[in-house]
């Protein structure tokens, strides 16, 4: 009896691996053809709107001036660039400073941060006296009577058309906010491991069809690129507005206020356009992923608990399930732990192809869960003891604040 219920528990475990991967498969094919559907159209306009570019810099020498590099050649007719210098200590004010008396310097502006006051975030805080000094700016020159705001970060690289390209295709789609994928870049193998997990978490939690859907308030942007109405920001407050000002998800929680604020969310296809270095080191990884990973969870920490115990059964077990069956010459097991690891490889060839990597990082499915695994179980143990999550220099208590089940849209 305790054989067959056994086999009985393998079988059922292999049902559902099988089938949350082929969800996963669905769910990412469906999100990168959302993405891609618009790159159609002629690249022309009638009439350009004025683009406010607000980058927030926090000790960004690594970064800062091939940004700003490529921000200030877009092939655009109408556009500013402003960097918020949030408190920087490395010498990044003084290639700000340089880079307004080179080329294309005319169109920069850098503003100093205040210092962050209680009840903000860093990178709220910085965007918004961006955002302060970009309407500033517009009540000083004559122009376009349309405008929009890009929040990008500091370390993305941006292709000349990027900016033109991300506009004419959003508003064709009646766009509200404006959000690219953009290509991810790695300079570690941490980096292939780790990111398919992420993207594999994010897919599972943020179904793409809901997204795309402005009848459901389930929402996710990109921050490394968030092209956003002005009207829009300003009738939601801002990042000023208090569901904001303290989020450490600022992406993810301006596409629910815009959803939520009758306002339309648009995921479009980037990677051509714009890409992006995040992190270099698995230490950078682990403090930025363990920030969003838990702050990012729909469920609220008892669902946060359950994937932290759950993630290792759908990353790790299917391999050793495969292994052991071979070594121990187990069929049910060889045929229950190659079920599921055929799964995982035909998901996450979509997933490798999508960010150009080898298909050969697909067997590394389990470390990157059990790294995944390891980061979340810490960041959830820190909340506990009240230690909140680190970032940019800052600690922050966190909130699991964003609806587990949204209401339909009014």
């Amino acid at each position: 009896m305790r054989g067959r219920v056994w086999r009985w528990g393998i079988w059922a475990m292999t049902l559902g691996v099988v089938a949350f991967y082929l969800r996963q498969l669905w769910e990412t094919r469906l999100g990168l053809f959302v993405a891609h559907q618009a790159r159609t159209k002629p690249l022309g306009l009638e009439r350009w709107p004025h683009v406010t570019i607000i980058v927030p810099a926090r000790n960004e020498r690594r970064n800062i001036r091939q940004c700003v590099m490529s921000l200030l050649a877009q092939d655009y007719p109408n556009f500013n660039v402003i960097v918020v210098d949030d408190g920087s200590v490395d010498g990044t004010g003084a290639i700000l400073a340089e880079m307004q008396r080179g080329p294309g310097g005319q169109k920069l502006s850098v503003v100093q941060g205040d210092a962050l006051p209680s009840g903000w975030a860093g990178k709220p805080h910085a965007l918004a006296q961006g955002a302060a000094a970009a309407q500033r700016l517009r009540a000083t020159v004559n122009g376009a009577s349309e405008e929009w705001l890009l929040f990008t970060d500091a370390d993305t690289v941006h292709r000349p058309l990027a900016l033109r390209t991300a506009l004419r295709d959003g508003r064709a789609q009646g766009g509200d906010l404006i959000s690219c994928l953009t290509s991810q870049q790695f300079v570690e193998p941490w980096g292939h491991m780790i990111m398919p997990i992420i993207l594999m978490g994010i897919s599972a939690q943020y179904p793409p069809a809901q997204v795309a859907n402005p009848a459901r308030t389930v929402a996710i942007a990109n921050g490394q690129y968030l092209l956003i109405r002005r009207t829009m920001y300003d009738r939601l407050g801002g990042y000023g507005a208090p569901e904001l000002r303290a989020t450490v998800l600022d992406d993810r929680d301006l596409a629910y206020a815009v959803k939520t604020h009758d306002g339309r969310v648009v995921l479009l296809d980037g990677r051509d356009q714009v890409s992006v270095c995040m992190y270099r080191s698995l230490g950078e990884a682990w403090r930025g992923w363990g920030k969003n990973a838990y702050a990012g969870s729909r469920g609220g920490p008892a669902i946060f608990a359950l994937m932290t115990l759950g993630l290792p059964l759908i990353t790790i077990a299917p391999f050793v399930l495969f292994v052991l069956g071979v070594l121990l010459r187990r069929r049910n097991l060889i045929l229950a732990g190659g079920a599921q690891v055929a799964a995982i490889l035909g998901y996450r060839r979509l997933v490798d192809s999508s960010l150009n990597h080898s298909p050969l990082w697909a067997f590394t499915h389990p470390i990157g869960g059990a790294v995944v695994t390891a980061l979340i179980g810490q960041v959830a143990w820190r909340q506990v003891q009240g230690q909140g999550v680190e970032w940019s220099g800052r600690s922050y208590r966190v909130q699991q604040a964003h609806p587990a089940k949204e209401p339909a849209v009014r």
